[in-house]
């Protein structure tokens, strides 16, 4: 099991094993995980049809692991258990170009907690570090003030309308990147 671990986070890389748990229940995915599953699960846009998406392309390709989902789960201590807090990840590995397209969202009880910040910093430093990549690119509609804050935190700049109607698009090149918002981390200097 891949792991990535920020200072609230173990981002769990969703394969085949977690992707089946979670298409069988909520149950069977906070097994798997050893995480509680939260009322508010699946969050936004990351719905059955996107875990059936991307378990048919890990079934293909199994080496992609990383590439696709990932599970935020906010770490527990004495006081509290582990939970299920979000979901991130890229659209596929990256293409010729060296590009992949990320997205991300938190279940509504954890948002405004600076979760989703983590977790695309997180994702960022793997993907940048990944050979040839040069670029993650992230679409959102504009009046997703919070995605927008958490783009701008995480070092992303607007280049103009996204690939749907109504949404703008993103961009943050290997070149680009600094400090990132969580204990100081930096991926490849310019």
């Amino acid at each position: 099991m891949q792991v990535l671990r920020t200072e609230r986070l173990n981002l769990v890389a969703a394969g085949l094993t977690q992707l089946d748990a979670e298409l069988e229940s909520t149950a069977a995915l906070g097994r798997v995980l050893a995480a509680e599953i939260p009322s508010g699960w699946p969050p936004g846009e990351y719905d059955r049809g996107a875990v059936e998406f991307f378990r048919s392309q890990l079934a293909v390709n199994p080496q992609a692991v990383g590439w696709y989902a990932w599970y935020a789960v906010l770490r527990g201590d004495a006081a509290r258990p582990a939970i299920l807090a979000g979901a991130g990840g890229f659209f596929g590995a990256p293409d010729s170009n060296g590009v992949a397209e990320i997205g991300y969202s938190i279940v509504p009880e954890f948002r405004v907690r600076g979760l989703a910040t983590e977790l695309v910093a997180a994702l960022v430093v793997f993907a940048l570090d990944a050979p040839g990549m040069r670029l993650v690119v992230a679409h959102t509609k504009p009046e997703n003030v919070g995605s927008i804050r958490v783009l701008e935190r995480c070092g992303f700049r607007v280049v103009g309308p996204g690939d749907e109607p109504g949404t703008v698009c993103y961009v943050l090149g290997s070149g680009e990147i600094g400090p990132l918002p969580w204990r100081g981390v930096r991926t490849k200097s310019p």
